[in-house]
């Protein structure tokens, strides 16, 4: 069996374990080699080159790590509809999505459910666009005590959903977080805060960095990174919808 196959170069598919994944090559001048990762969400398998590597290096390299990312696939979460009878978390707590024509538009917490009305085709953006906003009234009061306890400005807020970072800090002294973050306990929220806040006076991981982050944290960091390395890839399948590999 053919481990790639392709009737044009930008369809490139690799064969895992039976099934057959789309290849994406991307080239960067920042790579100093090949680096190769797996797109669970999307069933995709993503390929960075470096200016010097040629594609057919990086079919060889992919086709070294087929073991791995069998693995990888095998081992995903799987999606997390948000629909009626469904259960997500809110800041922490497991809530079951409960839908009647007799209950309010908007999202609300009833005991264990998160309860709305309104079109119930229209069920998934309504709870997606209510944690959003949750998350970014949340995430402002998280921003504004820590801040005080760093003594620091502060900065804009921007609330997005990155794959890849759950909260980042830029040089212009702007925050960004992941929505997704308010569906986590408390503490490993706010730890990605305080860490973001602490990027405002030192835009490093230096000494000083985690002497200031240790400071204005009141919690345990590490055990807050544990659980986000342990269940981060569960929040990002919540509204998820996996593609389907082409078939062989």
């Amino acid at each position: 069996m053919r481990l790639f196959s392709s009737s044009r170069p930008e369809a490139l598919t690799i064969n895992l374990g039976g099934a057959s994944y789309p290849l994406q090559l991307r080239r960067s001048k920042q790579a100093r080699s090949i680096i190769v990762s797996a797109d669970t969400v999307k069933g995709v398998v993503r390929l960075t080159l470096p200016p010097y590597a040629s594609e057919s290096q990086a079919l060889r390299f992919a086709r070294s790590k087929s073991d791995w990312l069998n693995a990888r696939f095998a081992e995903a979460v799987p999606p997390v509809p948000v629909e009626d009878g469904s259960q997500i978390a809110f800041l922490g707590e497991p809530y079951i999505i409960r839908w009647s024509p007799d209950f309010a538009r908007t999202p609300r917490i009833v005991g264990g459910e998160i309860r709305l009305g309104g079109p119930a085709e229209h069920v998934e953006s309504r709870v997606l666009r209510w944690l959003k906003a949750e998350a970014r009234r949340i995430f402002a009061d998280d921003l504004q005590y820590y801040c005080d306890r760093a003594e620091t400005e502060l900065p804009r807020l921007a609330v997005g959903d990155a794959r890849r970072r759950w909260g980042s800090c830029s040089a212009r002294k702007s925050i960004r977080l992941s929505w997704r973050l308010v569906m986590a306990p408390p503490h490993v929220r706010r730890s990605v805060v305080a860490h973001e806040v602490a990027h405002l006076t030192h835009m490093d991981h230096s000494k000083r960095f985690y002497v200031l982050l240790d400071r204005i944290f009141e919690s345990d960091r590490r055990s807050a990174d544990r659980w986000l390395k342990d269940h981060g890839r569960g929040l990002h399948m919540v509204g998820a919808v996996r593609q389907s590999p082409p078939a062989d």
